[in-house]
C-alpha cells in the first residue's frame, strides 16, 4: 500500500500552501526570494511529501488542512454516526465488527483529499458525500460483502480515496439528494 507522504496532490492542496507561504512572508520567516523559490517547488509537488518540504522549517507553518491528521473510529456491535458540522481528519480509519458507521459530509469542513481505510468484517458503512465531492474505490477489497458507489466520479472536490477491507459486510457511498 502507498504511504500517506507518497500520496498525490491536488491543485487545492498546492494552493493552501501557497497560501500558508505568503502568510510566512507576513510573518517575516522567509524572505521573497525564499517565498519565489518556495512556491514554485510546492507548485509543481507531486506528492505530499513533495510539498511537505517546502513547509518543514518554517515553525506553525504545517500543511493541516481538515484539522486532525488522523481518527480513527472503533466501532463493535454498535453505531457511531457524525452528521452536521464536524472537522474531517486528513486520514479516517473505520474499524467497524458487526456494527454500523454513518459518516454525513454534507455540512463538515473536508479537507480537498480525504484518505479513508476500511476494516469492515459482518458490518455497514454509509458514506455521504457533498455534491461536488469525488471518490475512487479501487483499492477496496471485498470478501463476501458488497460496495455500492453511487457517485461514480474521479473528478471533483474534494476527493475521497477509499481503500481497505469489506469482509461480510456492506459499503454504501452516495450524495445527499
Amino acid at each position: 500500500m502507498t504511504g500517506p507522504r507518497d500520496l498525490r496532490v491536488s491543485d487545492a492542496e498546492r494552493e493552501h500552501v501557497v497560501s500558508l507561504l505568503n502568510k510566512a512572508v507576513g510573518r517575516g520567516m522567509i524572505t521573497l526570494d525564499e517565498f519565489t523559490t518556495r512556491t514554485d517547488t510546492a507548485l509543481a509537488a507531486v506528492t505530499r511529501a513533495d510539498l511537505n518540504a517546502v513547509l518543514v522549517d518554517l515553525p506553525g507553518m504545517v500543511n493541516s488542512e481538515g484539522g486532525h491528521a488522523r481518527t480513527e473510529l472503533k466501532n463493535s456491535f454498535g453505531t457511531t454516526v457524525r452528521k452536521g458540522h464536524w472537522v474531517v481528519p486528513r486520514e479516517l480509519v473505520i474499524r467497524n465488527t458487526l456494527g454500523s458507521t454513518n459518516l454525513d459530509f454534507t455540512e463538515a469542513d473536508v479537507p480537498p483529499l480525504v484518505d479513508v481505510e476500511l476494516d469492515v468484517s459482518v458490518g455497514s458503512v454509509k458514506l455521504v458525500l457533498p455534491p461536488t465531492a469525488s471518490v475512487n474505490i479501487d483499492a477496496v477489497e471485498i470478501q463476501a460483502g458488497e460496495i455500492k458507489d453511487k457517485v461514480r466520479n474521479g473528478v471533483g472536490n474534494p476527493h475521497f480515496h477509499v481503500r481497505g477491507y469489506v469482509r461480510g459486510g456492506s459499503v454504501v457511498i452516495k450524495r445527499k439528494r
